[in-house]
């Protein structure tokens, strides 16, 4: 009885910002008033807000750009992830614990630690503001992630599968492909579903490296939006960033199903 309390308690708690997204995200953005903002207003006007949002930000070719990085990203960094997780336990690798503690171990810097290297060589490498250079920068700060879930889903499999294929004539590029690259789809897109998120959700990377409305990512675009210079109201804003959040929600209630059963296959 006393956890179903203090966690109804917690939901209620968190379900607080969400109530006050929603009341002022569909309020007419001329009627705001931060004395009333806990009221619900009869009018409906969170079509306008968006379109209103759409057209300050331009938000079209933020989105594109976004939905870019958010699927080409995961799915590189998977591919590298696996590869490195099958070096290392399924080819034993020499001194594979190393190579992965070296892979990994850059996760635990802050991600702040590395705007400024990052502007630095971007600009001097001509890829500031440009696509290929923010698709590279996410696909390797997804690649630790799925290196962790790969290297613990790889060490689960039977070896003898590994062993039985190279007796058939298999090499091993084709048994990566063929055998284990199948064996782990779930985990596969448990982890992608994780780095799109992180991708579509990211601000930092692209306030650093990009500047251009077909470059930057969607939420850098919310952030000049929500700026004191831009002019928008809060309901405008609220109602970019309740729109632009669906993307997320959808694919987590799309595939729930493969993420909470990649999430077990993956042991993380």
């Amino acid at each position: 009885m006393i956890r179903r309390l203090v966690l109804g308690v917690l939901g209620l708690l968190w379900l607080v910002p969400v109530y006050l997204l929603l009341v002022n995200a569909f309020r007419p953005s001329t009627e705001y008033d931060a004395s009333r903002i806990w009221v619900p207003d009869g009018d409906f006007g969170l079509v306008d807000n968006v379109r209103l949002a759409w057209d300050a930000a331009g938000l079209g070719p933020s989105i594109l750009s976004t939905l870019l990085y958010s699927v080409v990203s995961p799915v590189a960094a998977v591919v590298v992830g696996a590869m490195a997780g099958f070096a290392i336990v399924v080819l034993r690798l020499r001194a594979g614990f190393w190579w992965f503690m070296l892979l990994f171990g850059g996760t635990i810097f802050p991600i702040q630690m590395l705007l400024i290297p990052l502007f630095l060589g971007y600009s001097s490498a001509d890829l500031y503001d440009r696509r290929p250079g923010m698709l590279l920068v996410y696909t390797a700060v997804c690649v630790p992630l799925a290196a962790l879930v790969m290297r613990s889903f790889f060490t689960g499999v039977a070896y003898s599968i590994y062993e039985a294929a190279r007796v058939d004539g298999a090499s091993v590029w084709r048994i990566f492909w063929r055998v284990y690259l199948p064996l782990s789809l779930p985990a596969l897109g448990a982890v992608v579903i994780l780095e799109f998120a992180f991708v579509w959700n990211d601000l930092l990377f692209g306030l650093t490296l990009s500047q251009t409305e077909t470059v930057r990512p969607v939420m850098t675009a919310l952030s000049a939006l929500s700026s004191a210079y831009s002019g928008s109201t809060v309901p405008v804003v609220l109602a970019a960033g309740l729109v632009m959040s669906l993307p997320t929600v959808l694919v987590f209630l799309g595939a729930q199903r493969i993420f909470a059963r990649g999430l077990t296959l993956g042991q993380f």
